[in-house]
């Protein structure tokens, strides 16, 4: 009998959930939830880097997206699920009451940004994290070692501690502490005492400074010497972590009746997104998978060594984070769609305002032209750029809008556009910003190969990949590498199928389910010879930029 598993991708906007055979890997059907909350901005502000999630966003999105599936499928398929996987964007932690509850979905707590999710993109924590890089630094062991000597305001401690002094409330109510990855799992299967909660290796490895070697998380007087308000915390957490290999139990009867499926649903152990889309391209070891999203996440995978070299500055290297028994390194840029959808709406808003308030066109003619607008303007920008000669007329960008992730997490540091003259256009502008982020992903590659790491290829993974040629050969170019574009679109949630068809024991292994059900490529992106000579000269003007403009910026913070 055919079996089939459910993969769950909860990205930054939204979630989508891929019904998948287990043993093709077909995908048969899809759907997403965009989260209402966080479409409205509700509870953030940007200005502050302050972005929070409601739990009831995450909750609809289950119930919505599954049932959705399912809906295109007979109950035949339907009663043949056995698995689901789950991933999460991360570090997104959320502070939880003894039975595991986000504060949030408690009474008195339902409209307070820091009773939610803080989504990974937060940078409230940035004191934070200096705080905790010092203390690692004067430390008899330093903790940050294994997640790339240093801590990020991105990360787990950074933004427990920021809303812990912001919020004694939320102190005060908070048990303990809980990953967007380690709750939806436990929520499936009706967990409800936080101590029996199954942690994610992949977020306690790179986020939280766990690890083998300290024997899990540093002592509790290591965060006492950070604050004591922490004094304790450390005993509600956790020590043990598991891979996603694993189940963290079955489909609870309220959730099985709620989405119409079987308790002998198994969940799996939740991740990270990015490492569970490098697992639905069948990852090889070497080989660097970029998830091209609003930001990126860069994974690579290599066996493990006794005698594993500490890469530095990057988001960790973790023994099964990925794969089980596998050591997985993560590295990233902190904003990379972002960037053009801030472009977009910086060019967007005069338009917005002259259309809305002509007095020629009628409010529905209006919304018309502007919707039609909006979807042509990255297509038309880059499509203008590309005739544009490489480092157009001086133009030159860093890439650092929302921080930098790595090399060298700093999140202090701000986007710049430099070499503006009266020559520059849109499409002028556009490139140096394209041109910016494809140099802050030749940072991190030169990063690990420096470090003694070979890269052997570069795999692509997201909607940018698949649907901007421009971007893709300007990042082939610059890497000088040959790039794999992935033909699913859902790589990130395939992921996460195959982990759910693993922990159903569907598959004896990780290895065995990814061969079967791994996504191929659909396209190559070659470097073309003579851009790349043009692009290293280019590249040294953003690394001298680079320098100057971070020593500029920690000078003046």
């Amino acid at each position: 009998m055919e079996k089939y598993a459910i993969g769950m991708d909860f990205g930054s906007d939204s979630v989508r959930a891929l019904l998948v055979n287990t043993a093709t890997g077909e995908e048969l059907a899809t759907a997403v939830h965009y989260y209402a909350r966080w479409k409205e901005g509700r509870y953030c502000e940007p200005s502050k880097n302050q972005f929070r999630q409601h739990p009831l966003d995450y909750i609809e999105g289950i119930e919505n997206t599954i049932q959705a599936v399912l809906a295109q499928v007979s109950k035949n398929v339907a009663d043949a699920i056995v698995g689901i996987g789950v991933d999460t964007t991360g570090s997104t932690p959320v502070a939880v009451d003894r039975t595991g509850t986000p504060l949030a979905l408690l009474k008195g707590f339902e409209e307070n940004p820091n009773a939610m999710f803080v989504l990974w993109k937060d940078h409230t924590g940035i004191k934070e994290a200096a705080e905790i890089n010092q203390l690692c630094k004067e430390w008899d062991i330093d903790y940050s070692q294994f997640e790339g000597g240093i801590y990020s305001s991105e990360w787990f401690w950074s933004k427990i501690l920021h809303v812990s002094r912001t919020d004694k409330d939320v102190l005060n109510h908070a048990y303990s502490w809980v990953e967007h990855c380690d709750w939806v799992p436990f929520l499936l299967t009706g967990g409800s005492d936080v101590s029996q909660m199954k942690r994610s290796r992949c977020a306690a490895g790179h986020k939280a400074l766990w690890h083998e070697s300290f024997g899990g998380l540093p002592p509790n007087d290591f965060f006492v010497a950070l604050d004591p308000i922490l004094d304790g915390l450390k005993n509600r957490l956790f020590d043990e972590t598991f891979t996603s290999d694993v189940s963290a139990g079955n489909l609870s009867e309220a959730w099985a009746k709620k989405l119409g499926l079987s308790t002998n649903v198994v969940v799996a152990v939740g991740a990270f997104d990015a490492h569970m889309g490098a697992v639905g391209v069948n990852i090889q070891p070497y080989f660097l998978t970029k998830i091209m999203g609003t930001s990126t996440c860069d994974i690579l995978v290599a066996p493990n060594n006794k005698d594993e070299h500490l890469v530095k500055g990057i988001c960790g290297q973790v023994n099964g984070s990925v794969i089980p028994d596998m050591l997985g390194l993560e590295a990233g840029q902190s904003a990379f769609g972002d960037i053009y959808a801030w472009y977009e709406r910086l060019l967007a808003w005069p338009l917005k305002e002259l259309i809305g308030s002509t007095k020629i066109l009628d409010d529905a003619t209006k919304e018309k032209v502007i919707e039609e607008a909006l979807k042509n303007l990255i297509p038309q920008l880059s499509e203008a750029a590309s005739k544009e000669p490489i480092g157009a007329s001086g133009e030159l960008a860093l890439d650092w809008m929302n921080g930098r992730r790595t090399p060298d997490a700093n999140q202090n540091l701000k986007g710049v556009i430099a070499g503006i003259n009266l020559g520059s256009t849109s499409p002028k502008v556009f490139r140096a910003l394209v041109e910016a982020s494809c140099f802050g992903a030749k940072k991190i590659v030169d990063r690990f190969i420096n470090e003694g790491i070979p890269i052997k290829g570069i795999i692509a993974i997201g909607g940018i990949a698949q649907k901007s040629p421009f971007i893709m050969q300007m990042m082939a170019d610059v890497l000088n590498m040959p790039i794999k574009i992935v033909k699913s679109q859902q790589a990130c949630a395939l992921g996460a199928a195959i982990f759910g068809a693993v922990a159903s024991k569907t598959y004896p292994n990780t290895f065995e389910a990814m061969n079967v059900m791994g996504s191929p490529f659909e396209n190559v992106y070659e470097p073309i010879a003579v851009n790349v000579p043009e692009y290293q000269k280019i590249y040294k003007k953003y690394g001298e930029l680079a320098l100057i403009m971070e020593d500029y910026t920690m000078k003046t913070i």
